[in-house]
């Protein structure tokens, strides 16, 4: 950024609301736009981003919040995307040997270090071979409007249910933020501490329920620009929504590919638990500083009833009722 930009930055960064994370002020989050941002450099990349970035037709952009099944989408459509270009065969698909979030890029750079502007100059960018396969956590309202505009560029956005996506984050921010934090000065979030947070939308990227319905009523509004995918019917059905996933993306599976067992190839090899075998996938940090095996868990359906207090149920009930009532959207909680 310019000088004069980044001054600008500066000025607007003051005057946003600013909250703790983990209970600590060490760790700040940044509300801008009715929405919660991890600290000054992912805001600074956000208006980076929404200014310079310029689609192409063919972008296939992966957008998600947090802990909802991004990283199985990043390589199921790497591997529909890889296939029908024939740039590997399955045996040799670097899904097998990189971690998912290496294979797709991402359009912000989150305040831990890494990220798309940091790995990636703007013609190194140019250069990466159609279709793009690009990622982002942006809520739709923040979306660079080269992106909303272009004819052709699709938006593949993944969603789960409130209660599993409050676990998973749970365990994986006290995972993160504990180990990146080098003075060693937060202690785990207790679940209870978590979910007042989580239920008043003050965690990254949220509130959650703002940034599923608005990608949610672009789905219905443009069908053909935004596939609204469910994580638990993703799990229930697999073949299904792979082959809604490669037909929406302009890359069907043929009938020959059927048959000799593709799709199947392509769910078994994508899955959590191949995934969190894969020694790429077991050791190591990713370019954030994080545990790569921290992005594979369990990846269950249902894992939330271990967790939820009667009284806690209660209140997500009444919340999810609220923020979804007349948007037609629901929720498999089991």
């Amino acid at each position: 950024m310019l000088a004069h930009e980044e001054k600008q930055v500066e000025e607007l960064i003051h005057q946003l609301p600013k909250s703790g994370i983990l209970g600590s002020q060490y760790r700040s989050i940044i509300q801008y736009q009715n929405f919660w941002f991890p600290g000054y450099l992912l805001i600074e990349n956000i208006l980076k981003c929404q200014k310079h970035f310029k689609a192409k037709d063919n972008d296939l952009i992966i957008a998600s919040h947090p802990k909802t099944g991004t990283t199985w989408l990043n390589t199921l459509l790497f591997a529909i995307v890889n296939r029908a270009n024939g740039n590997h065969p399955m045996s040799e698909s670097p899904i097998l040997s990189q971690h998912p979030h290496h294979l797709v890029n991402r359009l912000e750079d989150v305040n831990f270090g890494g990220g798309f502007y940091n790995q990636l100059s703007s013609s190194q960018l140019d250069d990466i071979p159609s279709p793009r396969i690009l990622g982002t956590h942006f809520p739709y309202v923040l979306l660079p409007e080269s992106i909303k505009t272009s004819n052709y560029c699709r938006i593949l956005y993944i969603c789960r249910n409130p209660f599993d996506t409050l676990v998973s984050q749970w365990h994986f921010y006290n995972k993160v933020l504990i180990d990146l934090d080098g003075e060693q000065t937060l202690k785990p979030y207790t679940f209870e501490q978590f979910f007042e947070d989580w239920f008043e939308g003050r965690i990254l990227f949220g509130p959650f329920f703002e940034h599923v319905t608005d990608y949610w009523v672009q789905s219905l509004a443009n069908p053909k620009k935004v596939l609204f995918l469910k994580y638990e019917d993703l799990k229930e059905n697999p073949t299904v929504h792979l082959k809604r996933m490669a037909d929406f993306v302009g890359m069907p599976f043929s009938i020959e590919e059927e048959s000799r067992g593709v799709i199947r190839e392509i769910i078994e090899m994508c899955s959590i638990n191949n995934m969190k075998e894969l020694d790429v996938n077991k050791n190591g940090l990713n370019y954030y500083g994080v545990e790569k095996k921290a992005y594979f868990r369990k990846g269950e359906v249902g894992g939330w009833i271990n967790y939820f207090t009667p009284p806690m149920i209660e209140r997500m009930n009444k919340l999810m009722q609220q923020k979804l009532q007349g948007t037609g959207l629901t929720f498999k909680l089991v």
